[in-house]
């Protein structure tokens, strides 16, 4: 609890004393032999103790012409149920308990609020107070905004690493799961890279700066998680125009009630007031204008539990209606670690000689197929031999080797070249090559499948969710893969743009239904935003997948991506749940206010009552079970 709420528990606990005191003499008979404005006095002071922040407020709206709100109902309400006390009624405990109980459901909803923001802004505690910069051979302690790219730090154990980097000297155990949720530390030794946030174990560290800080992955995730409570999905747009509308109705309603009911029915003006009043109490929209950001509150709280952020309880809306899935194959379903698996020379041609003149080609090259290639030639690669490299998109590479004209690709790459080649048949990523148009032979590289991709699809289709990959391998590498995951639609072959047509395509035969698609967030950012939800997988420290997708997971763990459909399914259950309740009882309860069978205790749970169910249903979205 924070100072303002412990104040208004406080202020809570010495008004309910008072009111218990004030009630006990009440039943027993000396508070009645009082004189009325005695017994008025002892009502109003506790109710002014208790109330006089939501009258301050009730006026303070009405001076910014905000008029129909829920503090002006109540108050409107209560004192006039006093007024009517003081004509003769005498009633007044009802009205000191409405307010009473109106303060114990905003302290209620207030800690409830702050129970689902701090599951998400724990991820504020993420954030870096210092670095330590190495200059001039010394150690010297900064802000972290004060260090730039090239810069070396040191982080000792314990210490949180400020600045995304590379590891230059030391080897230790990095603990991650404030960014992906997931308690396992990992190790990082020399040349490997690390990001902000994270937590140094148990040696001491010294990093290179890679990035400035207003860039780096901890900047990038506060900044997300900061923005997330602007992006509204529909329902909650829906219940904020409904409040702004519903309550000068029902204001009006009241209004006409107290007035219309004495003069066109049997009811005394006293009766008609009283009905008004509880109609009042009962309208307040405060269950649906809480409750409903709550519960997404917590959706997205409870996605962060985790590793998974989403960008705002709209992408989370989107994500609860998703019927397709659309996954890219590489570094996705697979794990994207590649391996030669087999080397086919053409006649006269010997496998060392492939492989040689296939390495020498790849030398300049980064892509993981290129250092699979490297790594399984075992000589040493002279880089002067390959020249002029140059990359043909969606086909491979060109180079000249020896001062020949080398090819590395695929099979469009062999034909548009009019190379004579013989087609490999085998499943896995074929690299094809030709030495000044003579074909070499082929390389075949395998890509495992990742731990947990089958079970992470049979949880998709156990949702109702259709699984459907693309991919721009070959297709007997794209239909190995497929079959081995239980997917059933493949489409192999495709250049990034054929994805996006292809993905179009989906959705335009989804009949309504939501698609998602998910990448790496990198080749796959024009699908990412082009999808209806666009997942990121393993995007840690990966800029370009936190601005591309709509919902990120911090690491590579798909089982992941059904957790969060099941989140998402399950906060849109609570929402809708809360929205049926309380507008139910709502207008059960004004219905018989209005005819007179209500009092205002049942007005009271109508308000307070309704409430506070429906802030502990919303509740319910903070948890999450990790089944993967």
């Amino acid at each position: 609890m924070n100072s303002k709420q412990k104040k208004t528990l406080l202020r809570i606990l010495v008004t309910a004393g008072i009111f218990a005191v004030l009630l006990a003499l009440e039943l027993t008979g000396p508070l009645k032999r009082l004189p009325e404005w005695l017994r008025f006095a002892l009502y109003f002071a506790p109710y002014l103790l208790i109330g006089y922040d939501v009258i301050l407020r009730a006026v303070r709206n009405i001076r910014y012409g905000n008029v129909f709100e829920e503090h002006f109902l109540m108050s409107i309400a209560t004192l006039a149920a006093f007024a009517l006390g003081a004509l003769g009624d005498g009633e007044y405990p009802e009205a000191l308990t409405v307010m009473l109980l109106y303060q114990v459901g905003e302290l209620f909803q207030s800690c409830a609020v702050g129970r689902s923001r701090r599951s998400i802004t724990e991820m504020m505690e993420l954030v870096p107070e210092f670095a330590n910069l190495e200059r001039d051979g010394g150690i010297e302690t900064v802000e972290p905004e004060a260090v730039h790219p090239g810069d070396e730090i040191v982080v000792r154990p314990g210490e949180k690493i400020p600045l995304d980097g590379i590891v230059v000297d030391g080897e230790s155990f990095v603990d991650t799961s404030a960014l992906t949720g997931e308690s396992v530390p990992r190790r990082v030794r020399i040349g490997q890279s690390v990001v902000s946030g994270c937590i140094n174990g148990d040696a001491v560290l010294k990093i290179r700066v890679t990035k400035e800080y207003e860039d780096s992955t901890v900047s990038k995730v506060l900044e997300l998680v900061e923005n997330a409570s602007s992006r509204k999905a529909r329902i909650e747009n829906f219940i904020t125009r409904f409040a702004r509308y519903y309550t000068p109705v029902v204001t009006v309603c009241a209004v006409l009630l107290g007035v219309l009911l004495p003069l066109l029915a049997h009811v005394s003006w006293m009766d008609g007031v009283r009905r008004a009043c509880n109609f009042l109490i009962v309208s307040c929209p405060c269950a649906l204008v809480i409750s409903v950001p709550l519960g997404f509150f917590g959706g997205i709280g409870a996605a962060s539990k985790i590793g998974v952020l989403v960008k705002g309880s709209n992408y989370l809306e989107a994500a609860a209606g998703i019927t397709t899935l659309v996954m890219d194959k590489t570094g996705t379903l697979t794990r994207g670690v590649f391996e030669v698996t087999d080397i086919i020379p053409a006649e006269g041609v010997t496998e060392k000689e492939l492989l040689k003149a296939a390495a020498h080609g790849e030398c300049f090259s980064t892509h993981p197929i290129a250092r699979s290639v490297k790594e399984a030639y075992d000589g040493v690669i002279d880089a002067s031999a390959a020249v002029d490299a140059s990359e043909i998109p969606g086909r491979g590479i060109s180079v000249t080797y020896l001062g020949k004209p080398l090819l590395l690709g695929n099979e469009a790459l062999m034909a548009e070249a009019g190379v004579r080649f013989e087609r490999c048949i085998q499943a896995g990523t074929v690299v094809y090559a030709a030495l000044d148009g003579k074909y070499l032979g082929c390389i075949v590289i395998s890509d495992a499948v990742k731990d947990g991709a089958g079970q992470a699809i049979d949880d998709l289709k156990r949702s109702g969710v259709e699984v459907v990959m693309l991919t721009g391998d070959r297709r007997p590498a794209a239909e190995a893969a497929a079959k081995e995951l239980g997917i059933e639609r493949v489409f192999p072959e495709l250049l990034p743009a054929d994805k996006v047509s292809e993905v179009e395509t989906i959705i335009a035969d989804s009949r309504g239904g939501r698609v998602g698609f998910v990448g790496d967030g990198i080749n796959d950012a024009p699908v990412l935003m082009r999808s209806d939800v666009g997942f990121a997988m393993g995007s840690l420290g990966s800029d370009a997948a936190i601005e591309a997708a709509d919902i990120v997971l911090m690491d590579d763990e798909i089982r992941k991506i059904p957790a969060t459909i099941r989140i998402a399914k399950k906060t849109i259950g609570i929402v809708r749940s809360n929205v049926a309740f309380a507008l139910g009882v709502k207008l059960l309860i004004l219905i018989l206010s209005a005819l007179g069978f209500a009092s205002m205790w049942a007005a009271v749970f109508g308000d307070v009552g309704v409430a506070v169910l429906c802030i502990l249903n919303s509740m319910r979205a903070l948890s999450v079970k990790k089944q993967y």
